[in-house]
């Protein structure tokens, strides 16, 4: 199957942050966020590598709406999924630990 160039807006911060999770604090080690639009809303798909204090990596899947992050089911478009592979290309800790 060709798969189709695009031009890839996803963006990748690095930054010291932390996160809560049912396992405690954790700090976000990668984030990726591919921006996505439905009509007019315009939101955000993130994915974040989280390690709690024990060195534990967790991944988090959340969507993120005027600067937010959301909980809630996160679904992707596959145009956007291959943009999201694109954006891991930049952030290879959390690329690795979603097996791309």
């Amino acid at each position: 199957m060709a798969v189709a160039e695009t031009k890839v807006r996803a963006t990748v911060k690095k930054k010291p942050q932390t996160a809560s999770t049912p396992w405690g604090a954790a700090e976000v080690v990668e984030e990726v966020t591919v921006p996505q639009r439905a009509g007019e809303k315009r939101f955000s798909v993130v994915v974040q590598l989280l390690e709690t204090r024990s060195g534990e990596s967790l991944i988090r899947f959340a969507y993120k709406t005027e600067g937010s992050a959301r909980r809630g089911p996160v679904t992707m478009r596959a145009r956007d999924l291959e943009r999201l592979r694109a954006a891991l290309e930049r952030a290879p800790v959390l690329g690795e630990a979603l097996g791309f």
